[in-house]
């Protein structure tokens, strides 16, 4: 390349002459210092270029000018080169597109979500250990701030975090929450990208490429077709793209990741659901008498919507129970109507532990039973219905008894005889004294004489537990 200087109307400046030898680029050391005696102005130098590549022969003789100009002050800048110049706003608007992938990295992380599983996992155990549903005395005799729980948990814990309804609280649906949204992100980010990755065919064409592989072996006289059959035999799965072969196995373990997420989440659903949408509630009702129901039910979150099927009435028609041969109580079973609010039976089933009853989207369970009355001949005359209460001695807490006046019954200190059952086969009776008497079976006929009064057992209601 050869470079040509030619200054005008400058001062008497010595030029030096400048050899460049990279014929793309054009390089120039060229700084001129004027003395301060002459005022800065712009130096305007003409520069005549012959380059000489490969297309120079095409092209000899023709030259290519430029006009450069040289100040000592940096040059400003055109209205292009401002527009062009990238703005604060450019960041921001990088960060805001990163934002999402990098709040689904962190709640895909795995000690995250391992850590708010254990967060849900203590929650539902502190459910189970504090009583749901109780009054807020409840809590203060059985939490009191004088006393408290391994120093620090009171009352004021479990009302204010809503520990007394653990499963609609808050702190535990958060928790959920945010243990679900962990799921979604780490199937999102990692098992599906598998999945995509597991089902992609790779036929490697090369020789080298096949040697570079983890395990590789040479067949100079197997066929692909045989190999095929022999490995679809093994329970892979056989691709053949012309002298290629491709095969895998295993391809349902890349989906059980996603089948266990999807699972969790449905089963977190419908509990959320259940614990915020639902009704709950439970009654001890004695035999012949009824209850509608929702004058028991109550609902458990905001999401919980009355339907018609609470205006039912339950009547309960009879309530009985069955027994081991040791005398144990085996079964419990209560049988029931309902009635809508025209008087006309609905339904009709005889319900027991494990066999529910089903209307309306309601389901009745029969969880416990109680001894509601006894019923009795005096002498003849009757029956009278002698309510029974539930009585705990040495902790025995299915125990209930009655007592029948004897005598002068406006005395101050009125005797009479005692009964006692611990279910509703046998009643255990005793006289004025406290001595035992006898035991009679309800429905045996059999009358007892005690103190002077003929007593006959002709029945013993009990009352079903339902939920």
């Amino acid at each position: 390349m050869e470079t040509l200087l030619n200054p005008s109307k400058t001062p008497n400046l010595f030029i030096p002459k400048t050899h460049l030898f990279k014929p793309y680029f054009l390089h120039s050391n060229f700084n001129p210092q004027p003395h301060s005696s002459f005022n800065r102005r712009p130096l305007s130098i003409t520069i005549t270029c012959k380059v000489k590549t490969s297309q120079g022969r095409k092209n000899d003789g023709k030259n290519i000018s430029k006009k450069i100009v040289l100040t000592d002050s940096a040059p400003e800048l055109s209205n292009e080169e401002i527009k062009a110049k990238p703005k604060g706003g450019g960041k921001a608007w990088g960060v805001i597109k990163k934002f999402p992938k990098r709040v689904l990295a962190i709640l895909s992380n795995l000690p995250l979500a391992i850590g708010e599983m254990f967060t849900v996992a203590g929650l539902m155990a502190l459910g189970t250990a504090i009583d749901q549903g109780e009054s807020p005395e409840y809590y203060f005799q059985k939490y009191p701030e004088e006393n408290p729980i391994f120093g620090f948990f009171t009352w004021r814990w479990v009302l204010t975090l809503g520990f007394d309804h653990m499963f609609s609280s808050p702190v535990f649906l958060g928790t959920l929450i945010l243990l679900g949204t962990s799921l979604m992100a780490c199937t999102y980010t990692t098992q599906i990208p598998l999945v995509k990755v597991a089902r992609r065919w790779s036929f490697l064409q090369s020789a080298d490429s096949i040697r570079k592989q983890e395990f590789s072996d040479t067949l100079p006289q197997a066929s692909v077709s045989d190999l095929g059959v022999i490995l679809m035999g093994a329970g892979y799965e056989v691709f053949l793209k012309g002298p290629s072969l491709y095969a895998f196995k295993g391809l349902a373990g890349r989906f059980a990741p996603i089948g266990v997420h999807l699972a969790m989440l449905l089963i977190m659903a419908g509990g959320t659901l259940s614990a915020t949408g639902s009704f709950r509630g439970s009654v001890t009702v004695p035999q012949g008498l009824n209850f509608v129901m929702g004058d028991v039910l109550g609902p458990t979150g905001f999401l919980s919507t009355p339907t018609e099927a609470f205006n039912t009435e339950v009547h309960v028609n009879k309530f009985y129970m069955d027994y081991y041969d040791s005398g144990e109580v085996s079964q419990f079973h209560t049988d029931l109507s309902l009635f809508d609010m025209n008087g006309k039976e609905v339904m009709r089933k005889t319900l027991s532990v494990n066999d529910p009853l089903r209307y309306g989207g309601i389901t009745i369970y029969q969880t416990n039973w109680s001894f509601s009355a006894l019923q009795i001949l005096k002498d003849g005359e009757g029956p009278f219905n002698l309510a029974m209460a539930p009585l705990t001695i040495n902790g025995d807490k299915k125990l209930f008894g009655t007592f029948l006046p004897v005598g002068d019954t406006d005395s101050s200190n009125v005797k009479g005889i005692s009964m006692l059952a611990r279910d509703l086969q046998s009643i255990v009776l005793y006289d004025k004294q406290g001595k035992f008497a006898g035991v009679r079976r309800p429905n045996s006929k059999l009358p007892i004489e005690i103190d002077g009064t003929k007593i006959v057992i002709v029945d013993a209601i009990g009352s079903s537990g339902l939920t």
